[in-house]
């Protein structure tokens, strides 16, 4: 009886689960998406590219919003200022995050930071020192009058949309005109953010039925919590343009080419030297129309080329080669105009690559010189000035042994067999070879034909 019962009520329970409700679950299509970006690197045309994808891609993938989680010391005021018109034009809100704990939204990152519908930073992290640093002047430093042009156009830029956004001009004013800093808490009692969150959960939960005003002025409620977050990853180009736009890499890229290429003319037919070569300048060539380049540092990078060929060709007792390496070093050192030192030359890697590329090129010129002035000799003419083995006693004539072949050959002097011989002359096909320890075969190399 009693197995019985507990079958009878198993049976009851089964039945039970099978026909009441299950709980509403909200449809996948329902739920709501929201891409997401990572920007962890300098402001210039590559990020921009990557940010310009990322906004069309969630706008056109029926997304909600667009989270772009930003650690950037910031960059070039042209990439800036394109990033902020393409955000200030998304359908889609925008929501930049700087994060995690350590990152920082530094000089043009702080105007990209204000531009978005909302802005949020995590604990830990800090945002401002916007004051604009000269990035441009291809001959060397603007006039003060330049400079306060670009300076009062990059405020007057954030002026236009940070009132709009509801936050505080006169704060941000202070981070773009003193170059303040601020820390997530500062910045949210100070009003240029709208909120503090320490992971992208959080965020999206925080954010859930807040209103926001759109730059065209209209008003949008967000509805984010739970959403469905789907990060966008880099493409195969965008890392490879990403690396390569480190001007450190476009340097080392172009001077190994360019000696790669020397090789090639110096060894004609190799072909691979050449065309590699080639392949490496043509790549420095382009990652360095990317940045801003100081043509005062080009004629620098001309003129140690020139001094290095002169101490090669003349040999100035190692002064020119010298002059010529400091012309690199300070030409290298100050041929990218970055606004923030991700986008400069290191210093380690000019005076390195100042110093090895200088004492090779003058190294190579030296040999090809030598070379050129080395006369070339074919067929027995080659023989003058090798040693040679008497196989037989020359009394004057006999056979010797030079160079694995049998000549015959002819001494001034007898010389018995096995005796250690020099080719002095030659006479058609007979030889005149001298006993090694005569001055005059001691200086047959001297000898002209």
């Amino acid at each position: 009886m009693i197995h019985r019962f507990y079958g009878i009520a198993t049976a009851i329970a089964a039945i039970f689960v099978f026909v009441s409700p299950l709980p509403a679950q909200q449809p996948l299509a329902q739920i709501p998406l929201v891409d997401k970006f990572v920007l962890s690197d300098s402001i210039q045309p590559i990020t921009r590219g990557e940010l310009d994808r990322a906004i069309q891609r969630a706008n056109s993938d029926g997304a909600s919003a667009l989270l772009v989680e930003m650690n950037t010391p910031g960059g070039l005021l042209d990439s800036m200022r394109s990033m902020i018109g393409s955000i200030l034009a998304s359908r889609v809100p925008i929501i930049i995050y700087v994060s995690p704990a350590g990152a920082r939204a530094g000089s043009a990152g702080f105007y990209l930071l204000e531009s978005a519908d909302v802005a949020a930073m995590a604990p830990g992290t800090n945002a401002g020192a916007a004051h604009v640093v000269s990035e441009l002047s291809a001959f060397g430093k603007p006039d003060d009058t330049l400079m306060q042009k670009i300076e009062n156009d990059a405020e007057a830029l954030l002026r236009s949309y940070v009132k709009q956004r509801g936050r505080n001009t006169e704060a941000a004013l202070a981070a773009a005109a003193s170059s303040h800093s601020y820390t997530a808490q500062e910045a949210l009692d100070l009003h240029l953010i709208d909120l503090i969150a320490p992971n992208d959960a959080e965020l999206l939960r925080s954010l859930e039925g807040r209103e926001i005003t759109r730059m065209d002025g209209s008003k949008l409620t967000l509805h984010l919590a739970g959403a469905r977050i789907v990060n966008l990853q880099p493409t195969l180009r965008d890392e490879l343009l990403g690396w390569l736009v480190n001007p450190n890499i476009a340097l080392l890229l172009g001077l190994c080419g360019a000696l790669l290429i020397y090789l090639e003319f110096n060894t004609p037919g190799t072909i691979v030297p050449g065309a590699l070569g080639t392949l490496m300048v043509l790549l420095a060539i382009f990652a360095l129309d990317l940045l801003p380049i100081r043509f005062t540092s080009v004629l620098l990078l001309i003129a140690a080329l020139v001094l290095i060929l002169l101490e090669a060709k003349f040999g100035g007792h190692g002064v020119l080669a010298i002059a010529g390496i400091v012309c690199l070093t300070f030409g290298l050192l100050t041929l990218v105009a970055a606004p923030v030192p991700e986008l400069a030359v290191s210093p380690l890697v000019a005076v390195a690559v100042a110093a090895a590329f200088g004492l090779i090129t003058v190294w190579l010129v030296r040999l090809a010189m030598r070379a050129r002035k080395t006369k070339f000799r074919l067929g027995p003419a080659a023989l003058v000035g090798r040693l040679a083995r008497a196989m037989e006693p020359l009394t004057p004539e006999g056979h010797v042994l030079v160079e694995g072949e049998i000549w015959e050959a002819v001494s001034s002097e007898p010389v018995p067999a096995n005796a250690a011989l020099r080719v002095v002359g030659l006479d058609k096909y007979l030889l005149r070879v001298k006993p090694c320890n005569s001055p005059d075969a001691a200086n047959a190399k001297g000898i002209e034909l």
